[in-house]
Parts: structure tokens; sequence; C-alpha cells
């Protein structure tokens, strides 16, 4: 089971209470620190409990993820893929659920059910918008602003084009539910183009494509309604209520 099911089990089972930002990277940090000696890695991400028939003979525990769900580079040069630089994203997220009166100063996005959100506003990356499924416009984002850049959108010749939208991150999402900084230093080829290869096969479903890109199950989030467009929506749906009498 990959850790970020586990987490989701872990959840819905009432197990946990309270949760932070990322609870699929504290149950990685967990299996690889205080579990792994009851849990066994068959695939990347994926473990089963630990049996005497279940453990390979290379097993090797530098192959565990670290907090943030990256396999180590001993492990990578032992034959596994890594997942690129990208660390965030979402897919296809209503226009409608965000409310861009804040001026695009609120992306709100959840790793998991019940888990705390993150606000996405200041993202790096890039992003994809649709119109329905077909793609509008693809942009990029080198500064702290995806929220705001996305709210561009909705006052330029774009704005009555698109309806849903994707975003693809380079910045953390920490536990406390703020992002990190922007990573420096240099990248190798195979890192490049794994990040390329993932973005566009998640990006524009590519219906001969039958795997998803590398590694993106654990950075995924799903959007979250703005609680402001939800108070709009309940104010309505009782203004209605009231007026039917």
């Amino acid at each position: 089971m990959h850790y970020s099911e586990i987490a989701q089990r872990i959840l819905d089972s009432g197990l946990r209470q309270q949760t932070g930002a990322t609870p699929a990277a504290t149950v990685a940090a967990t299996i690889s620190t205080t579990l792994r000696k009851n849990v066994v890695r068959v695939d990347r991400g994926v473990y089963s409990l630990r049996t005497p028939q279940s453990v390979p003979p290379e097993e090797s525990e530098t192959e565990l993820p670290d907090s943030r769900g990256v396999i180590p580079p001993t492990a990578l040069e032992a034959g596994e893929e890594n997942n690129g630089f990208l660390n965030a994203f979402g897919m296809f997220w209503r226009r409608d659920e965000v409310d861009w009166d804040k001026r695009g100063q609120t992306l709100l996005g959840a790793q998991l059910k019940v888990a705390k959100p993150v606000n996405f506003s200041g993202q790096v990356g890039v992003y994809i918008l649709y119109s329905g499924e077909r793609v509008i416009c693809v942009g990029r984002i080198t500064e702290p602003r995806l929220g705001p850049r996305l709210w561009d959108h909705t006052r330029d010749r774009l704005a009555g084009r698109w309806d849903r939208f994707s975003w693809f991150g380079v910045l953390i999402a920490k536990d406390d539910g703020t992002l990190g900084n922007v990573p420096c230093g240099n990248f190798a080829v195979d890192m490049l183009v794994s990040t390329m290869e993932a973005l566009l096969i998640e990006g524009l479903e590519p219906p001969q494509n039958r795997r998803r890109g590398d590694g993106f199950n654990a950075t995924e989030f799903i959007q979250a309604t703005d609680p402001e467009v939800e108070r709009r929506r309940a104010k309505q749906l009782l203004f209605k209520l009231t007026d039917s009498k």
C-alpha cells in the first residue's frame, strides 16, 4: 500500500483526530524511522507488513523515503526513478471554487481529506487553463504569485474562456500549511527530463500513456473550496428557501 493511502486510511478510521497539512509525508517519515523493522518496501513508496518471505535479499535501509517521501540518492543510483523537482501540483481545479474578490490571494488545497488546507497562492511553477477538457493557455510563474497570476486571467482577454486550471509547483508544502523557499542549486539533466515528462503526462493526459508521472501520488493536492465561496452559496440557498415561502 502506498504511504499516502495508509495516511488516508488512518484518517478515515479516526485513528488520528488532528493532522497537519502533509499527513502522507508524516506517515512516510514514521515508516522510515519508527516502523522500518515492521514493514518492507515492495515498490516506490509502497509498503507491506514484513514477513520472512517478503524481505528481498537486496533490501537496504537507505532505500526508505525521508519526511518528504523522497527516495535517497543511493536508491536512485540502484535504478529508482525520481519525480524531478516538482514538489506539489493540483489538477483540474474549478475556477468558481476560488474567491477572486481577494485578487488571487487564496488558493486552497489539501493533500488528503480532512487534512489542513494549504494556501498555494504563493506557488512558483507552471499552470494550464482549460475550457472543459480543452487546453486554452499554458503559462509560467517565476515569482511566488500563482494566485495573482491566475487572477490576472479573470480580467484579461482569456477571462471568459476558461473554467478550470491545473498547476505544478516547485515549492514544498510544509506540515504547518506554509510553503518552502524556491529551491536553488544545479539540477541534473535526468531530473529535468523526469520533471518535464511527469508534467506533460499529468497536464495533457495523453491516452496512450498508461501510467502517471513518476512519484506524483504523494504530492497532489485536491482543491478546497474557499470558505467565503461556501458562505455565499449558503446565503444564496437560504435566500431562495425563504423567498419561496
